[in-house]
């Protein structure tokens, strides 16, 4: 009886790692060209592996040339509007000095001046000479 029992306790054990074992199913990799490259390709796993880190540092490289670039697009563009705004400004600045300078004429100033009720005399300036009497 004891025989028995152990053939079945053994019988139970073999059929559990059997379960246990078919529970597991062997994952396949799909069948695709990087899949076949790696397989049977020039490059192994290990290899794919140990150049990892080169990669990932050839990928970060790609993403400040990329920033960098964005950075420069936006520096220009605000080089461009300020210069437009510079040469508006300094065209106003000359508009304006011309403006100053016809108003700032003789003839100008005279129209300006008539609306105040001053005139420009007809008569030439005349000089004005004192005479000092010496006492003695």
């Amino acid at each position: 009886m004891t025989n028995r029992l152990r053939t079945e306790i053994q019988e139970e054990e073999l059929e559990e790692q059997k379960l246990i074992v078919e529970e597991k199913p062997v994952k396949e990799l799909p069948d695709n060209f990087l899949t076949q490259f790696l397989k049977n390709g020039v490059i192994t796993t290990d290899d794919a592996t140990r150049a990892l880190p080169f990669i990932l540092y050839v990928a970060f490289l790609g993403m400040l040339y990329i920033g960098n670039r964005h950075l420069s697009e936006n520096n220009i563009r605000d080089i461009d509007k300020i210069t437009k705004e510079v040469k508006e400004l300094s065209w106003e600045y000359k508009s304006t000095k011309a403006d100053l300078a016809f108003k700032s004429t003789l003839t100008e100033v005279a129209k300006r001046a008539d609306t105040l009720g001053i005139r420009e005399p007809a008569a030439p300036p005349q000089k004005i000479t004192v005479k000092e009497d010496v006492q003695e």
